[in-house]
Parts: C-alpha cells; structure tokens; sequence
C-alpha cells in the first residue's frame, strides 16, 4: 500500500507563528510523517525550518529570545516601504540554520507571497531558503517588500493566509492546515502600545518584571517598543488624544488589529471553498502580533491543542487509507 501523503498548511499571524512548532512537535510524536509543507508568511519562516530539517535548532532560537533581543533584530527605516527593513533578522536566520535552496530539501515545500502591483497570489517553490520565506512574511506597512524574481513582493496573508490551496496542488492526500488568528482577543487588543522603548538589557528586564507585576502575563505594551525605536519618536507619532475619558488607540494597534480582521475574513472565505481536512486552531489571540519574545507559550499551546486533536488526526488518516484500499 502506497504511503498517505501528508500536507501542512502553515498560516500567517506573526509572533503567533511559533505555535507552528508545538503543532509540528505533537505531530511528530503521533508518528504522523509530513511529506510537505506550505507556508504563508511566519507559516513560511517555521515551515523552511522544518523542511530543511532544522526545527529543533530554531525552537532553541525561538526559546532563547527576549525583548531586548527581539528589538535588537529589528532593524527600522523608512526609505524601504515599511518601519522594518526586515534584512537584519533573516540574514540572522540563514547564519543560524544555513543557506539552503528550496530544490535541495528532503521535504517539499512552498510559500505564498503577493505581488504588489498585480495583487496576484504568488507561489515560491524555488530559490533561497530564506529569501522567499523573507518575501512571504513583508506584512504591508511594517516590513518593506521584497524585490524577487522581477517582482516586489508582500505578506502572502493578504491573498491566502492558509495556504490549503498550494498544498493540494504539491499532491498532498490529507491537509492539516492550522489558523493563528481565530481567536480576536478585544482585551489584548486595546492593551496595545503601552510601553516605550528599552534603554539598556537591564533597565528592560526591571521593566519585564514591573508588566508582570502590573498586568499579568498578558502584555502587550511592546508593540510601540518595537516600532518607535526611541522615545522621541513614539512621541512624535503618537499623541494622546481622548474620547469620553479613553485613550485613542495607538497606531500600531490600528494597524495589527486591522491585519488580524482582514486575515481572519480572508481565511474564512477561502476555507468555504477549500475546506482542510484537518484544521488546528490554537487560542492565541491574547499574544500580539509582534510579542515574537513570547515563543515558549505560543509553541506551548499549539503544541497542547494539537495532542488534544490526536485521536481525530490519526482517525482521519486511517480513513483515507481504508478509502484508498
């Protein structure tokens, strides 16, 4: 009997993304063999590590990261289409885990990207490794676009955030496709761009443990750290303007809440027509879309959603093997 070829369909949803891990993890514990994968934007970055055969080495990465040096990978400018350059953080990745050509891994793989001028959805099956996963993760406005093969391209998560479609097409029998951003959290939301930025490693790990002090573990005042840079310049962008007693959201609240809509809607949409077999949702919602420092939870949770969904997983795979004959 001919082996089920197993897809997963990496979604987009930026620091969420690392739940891809935990989800990867529980699978691989179940004895699910992965024949392929595809990814959309952060799906894209977790999905090379995994094809490439590196995962254990970015969850080490992953685990390792703080604030301080979530920040100190970002590298912010405003002359190349978006607050992040976004250079500084995948050369990073290529050094940590090694120049690869998508053609030479022992698992198949792709990556959803959008060109900028045409709107169309674009499918990355060849080139480096972590140039198209580069590509695939620009989101509009904060990381600047991607200039590959004759085109500028942008976050595949604006034209198929879970991307069940490419999948299908590399020949997968059964797709798992997981969604990051079901779950709208409005509380987190509104906690949004509260902090300002770190000044030195410690005077940032006095400020971790006042948060958490503060507000538990769901905070998600760094948002405006990671983008302003300085405090000067949250100042320049940011007034704090009210309505009936209450601050007005920040900008990057507006910009990361929009984003999650707009994907949600998306995904919904494209899943109506092209359902996965296997769909995994992680609660993730309370983790803002750049708290990337959160990584050990994210993993954490799609990890345990995963295994919950075990005997579901396994049932439908034997189904299609019995169907198949």
């Amino acid at each position: 009997m001919s082996e089920v070829k197993v897809a997963l369909a990496l979604g987009s949803g930026a620091a969420r993304g690392w739940a891809h891990i935990g989800v990867i993890k529980a699978l691989e514990e179940m004895g699910v063999r992965i024949n392929m994968v595809a990814g959309t934007s952060i799906g894209s970055l977790v999905g090379a590590g995994y094809a490439s055969g590196r995962l254990a080495e970015v969850e080490q990465w992953v685990q390792g990261m703080n604030r301080w040096e979530v920040f100190n990978l970002l590298d912010f400018g405003f002359n190349h289409g978006g607050i992040i350059g976004g250079e500084k953080v995948f050369n990073r990745a290529r050094e940590e885990f090694g120049q690869r050509n998508i053609e030479d891994l022992p698992v198949t793989y792709g990556a959803v990207a959008t060109d900028l001028y045409s709107g169309r959805e674009i499918w990355l099956r060849k080139g480096d490794l972590y140039d198209v996963s580069r590509a695939s993760c620009a989101m509009p406005g904060v990381l600047s676009p991607k200039s590959l093969d004759g085109r500028w391209l942008i976050d595949g998560g604006l034209v198929n955030p879970v991307p069940v479609s490419l999948c299908r097409a590399l020949g997968a029998d059964i797709v798992i496709a997981v969604h990051l951003n079901s779950q709208l959290n409005s509380k987190a939301l509104k906690r949004r761009g509260r902090s300002i930025p770190p000044q030195t490693e410690t005077e940032q790990v006095e400020k971790e443990k006042a948060d958490m002090e503060e507000h538990g573990e769901d905070d998600n005042g760094f948002f405006d750290s990671l983008w302003s840079g300085s405090k000067e310049y949250l100042d320049s962008f940011k007034e704090r303007f009210r309505n009936n007693g209450e601050k007005a959201p920040g900008m990057f609240s507006v910009m990361a809440s929009s984003i999650d809509i707009m994907q949600e809607r998306i995904t919904k949409a494209r899943m109506a027509g092209d359902p996965p077999d296997i769909l995994v949702q992680p609660k993730l919602g309370h983790i803002g879309i750049m708290e990337f420092y959160r990584g050990q939870e994210a993993i954490d949770l799609g990890y345990d959603t995963t295994t919950r969904m075990r005997d579901l997983i396994m049932e439908e795979i034997e189904l299609y093997r019995e169907r198949r004959g």
